[in-house]
This record gives structure tokens, C-alpha cells and sequence, in this order.
């Protein structure tokens, strides 16, 4: 008797099949977090013996606050056509660092002037816990002239625990700050507004009305302490969201030193934000959702049923314009091999200059002209004839000097 067979996830109990299953997210939560937390004691333990190996990320990101957990999601279309360097964020219940220690560390980067961020941060409406955080603010041109070579940039990403960086200016770091900012993904710039929008039409914060249907141009508004606080605290407590053109992509949305549902916690919160805003479709547009750690195999926590996004791309019968052009093609090739085969050897002599071409019938009685492909044939053969005479010749007058 066969086994009987198991599923890698479970669906919930829900008439729809588009969502997670608690139970499933906190299974496989719980089981990476042993064999994260296994490893990490096995590294320890051979802590003497220097791993080549080593990836830098990996590195980098176990320094900051222990081994990464990854979501991955595969997707069955692209996601974006074009790379880009500003990525998006998703709020997460449990933030990835611990902000609220009194020696984390924020270094925040604006654009030119950054005076006027100093004085707003300066001021007593600007929350005291998050001004204690903030260790240093620096522009743009200042640091692309400090920060030049490779031990500057090292000492300062040694010196600050997260860094924050204005939206008008994040294009520009990954060649202000170099590979070691970028290679890892643990102390990556977080993008922040800075200097908020506000429509001119539009004073009840309703959304703007594009200038195509007769609205006005959005306009920056002035910062204020309020706002930027509120803009950097959920900088700190979001998960950053890289796309790439492709079918796949990962958020971090844990380490190794979280409770399980925490991290189930998180899961369900990127996953839903990459459904609503970042993933066409939506739901219908993912394939599959993995979770894992840097050198670990992905654990499946959801599964689609369909690999099509829409029931239109899934066809019953091949269309009859594509069986027409592909049968014609085929009934081309067979009429003109079976018209070549047809042709006696004494015409194709003929057609080589021993005489004219005659008409001849066909096997239905139907009458034939000479063919082109046989005018063809027969000048290719009267070619390579006329060269081999050629070589014979040139062979005999070199034996003969």
C-alpha cells in the first residue's frame, strides 16, 4: 500500500486560500530558530579555527544583532522592470533593533544645508529620547569630502548603530559610502522624508488631484519637529523592501535572538504590505513564501495552487491562428522536399549544361516546368566541380616546377 502523501504548508481554514496560516508561519518560525541558534553554538565552539568562507554580509549582519532571518518571496510575473537604489518600507510590530537602548546610536544624512535639521532637532518640541539617540547629522558634500577612503567609511560604520538618510539624497550614498555600507544589509541607509509634501488644493489631507484632471502642482512643505520625528521613528521600526526586475526578492524580518512569534508576527505584516503595495495582483502574483537564514535551507510557510496569475493566461486549446501558421509552414517544407525528390536523375544532368530541360509529368499526370531550386542545385554542383578542376591544376603546376 502506498504512503500516503503530505503537504509542505497548510492553507488556512478560510474559504479563500490567499493568506497565511498562523499555525504553519509559527511552525516553521520555531523550527529556523533551533537550527539558527544550533549553529550559532557550533561556531562558537570552534571559534579557534578561521572560516574562509566567511561572507562579509553574514558577517556584518551577526556583529549588528545576531544571524538574519530572510523572507523570501518568489512571484510568478516580475515584480518591477527597473532596479532602484530608494527602497520602500513596511512597519513591523516588533522592530529589528532595539532602539530604545540608551546606546543606540543614529546618524542621520540630509541634504544641503543640514544646519536647518540641527536647529529642528535642537528644538524642545522634538522628542528628548530620540534627540539622545541621534549622534550625529551631516550633509551630503560633507561627507563625500570626509569620507573618502576605506578607513573612514569603516570607522564610521563602526561608530553608529543605524543610519538614516533623506529621500532626495539616497541615489547618491551607494558612492558616498562604498561596498561597506552595501555589501551587507545590516547597516544600509533607511530612506526618510525629510521635507514633507502638501497640496495646494487640497487642505484636508485628501488625496491630490493629478494636473491632467485639472489639479494643481504638489508642493514641499517646511519641516517641522513633529513631522521629522514621526518620519524617523517609523524609519527605525520598518523593514526595508530592495526590488529588483525579476521573480524574486527577501525582507528581513527577524534574527536569531527574536522570540518565534514575533518573527511569525512580522511575517504576517510584510507579507501583507508586500501584497497591498509593492506586488501587482497582489496575492494571485505570489508563487511561494520561504523563510531562512543566511546558509540554511528555505523553510515553505505558502504554497499557490496555480503557477498562472491570471485564469486568461491558462488556454484550453491552441488558438487556430497559430495551427494555421504552424501547418502551412510544415505543408511548405514537405511539398518542396517531395518536388525535389520527384525529380529523376537525367533532368538534373540536363540542368547541368548537357542539354536543355524537358517537360515531365507527374505522377497524377499533371505537367511540371523546371524547378529553381533544381537551377540552384545544379549551378552549386557545376561550382564545386569547376573548383576541384581548379586545385588539380594548381597541384600539378607545383609538382611540375
Amino acid at each position: 500500500m502506498a504512503p500516503e502523501s503530505t503537504t509542505l504548508t497548510t492553507h488556512s481554514d478560510s474559504s479563500t486560500p490567499y493568506q497565511l496560516d498562523p499555525a504553519q508561519t509559527l511552525r516553521a518560525a520555531t523550527a529556523l530558530l533551533k537550527k539558527l541558534q544550533s549553529d550559532e553554538a557550533t561556531l562558537k565552539t570552534n571559534s579557534d579555527k578561521q572560516d574562509l568562507l566567511a561572507d562579509n554580509e553574514d558577517e556584518a549582519d551577526a556583529e549588528v544583532e545576531g544571524t538574519p532571518v530572510w523572507l523570501s518571496v518568489t512571484t510568478k510575473k516580475h515584480i518591477v522592470d527597473k532596479k532602484s537604489l530608494k527602497p520602500g518600507k513596511i512597519a513591523l510590530p516588533h522592530p529589528l533593533q532595539d532602539a530604545s537602548s540608551p546606546n543606540f546610536k543614529i546618524c542621520l544624512i540630509t541634504a544641503d544645508p543640514q544646519r536647518q535639521y540641527k536647529d529642528l532637532i535642537d528644538q524642545p518640541s522634538f522628542p528628548s529620547e530620540l534627540r539622545e539617540r541621534i549622534g550625529r547629522v551631516i550633509g551630503l558634500e560633507k561627507l563625500k569630502a570626509k569620507y573618502k577612503s576605506f578607513d573612514s567609511r569603516r570607522q564610521l560604520f563602526g561608530e553608529y548603530d543605524m543610519f538614516l538618510a533623506d529621500d532626495r539624497v539616497i541615489i547618491h550614498l551607494p558612492k558616498a559610502l562604498g561596498k561597506i555600507f552595501y555589501a551587507g544589509g545590516a547597516k544600509r541607509p533607511v530612506p526618510v522624508v525629510l521635507m514633507g509634501r502638501k497640496d495646494a488644493n487640497n487642505e484636508k489631507g485628501e488625496k491630490r488631484v493629478p494636473l491632467a484632471q485639472g489639479g494643481t502642482k504638489a508642493t514641499r512643505q517646511p519641516p517641522n519637529p513633529a513631522t521629522l520625528a514621526k518620519e524617523m521613528e517609523r524609519a527605525v521600526s520598518a523593514a526595508l523592501v530592495h526590488l529588483s526586475p525579476g521573480t524574486q526578492t527577501s525582507v528581513k524580518v527577524g534574527h536569531a535572538g527574536m522570540e518565534a512569534q514575533h518573527i511569525a508576527d512580522n511575517i504576517d505584516a510584510v507579507v501583507a504590505g508586500l501584497a497591498q503595495k509593492f506586488i501587482s495582483k497582489g496575492w494571485r502574483n505570489i508563487r511561494g513564501l520561504h523563510i531562512k537564514g543566511p546558509r540554511t535551507a528555505a523553510l515553505p510557510i505558502w504554497l499557490a495552487d496555480e503557477l498562472w496569475e491570471d485564469d486568461k493566461d491558462v488556454l484550453e486549446h491552441e488558438p487556430e491562428e497559430t495551427k494555421k501558421v504552424t501547418g502551412g509552414k510544415k505543408k511548405d517544407k514537405k511539398r518542396k522536399r517531395d518536388l525535389v525528390e520527384q525529380v529523376p536523375a537525367d533532368e538534373v544532368a540536363l540542368a547541368k549544361g548537357e542539354g536543355k530541360a524537358k517537360k515531365r509529368k507527374s505522377v497524377d499526370g499533371d505537367a511540371l516546368t523546371e524547378s529553381t531550386e533544381i537551377k540552384e542545385k545544379a549551378q552549386k554542383e557545376a561550382r564545386k566541380e569547376a573548383l576541384k578542376r581548379q586545385k588539380l591544376e594548381a597541384r600539378k603546376a607545383v609538382a611540375a616546377a
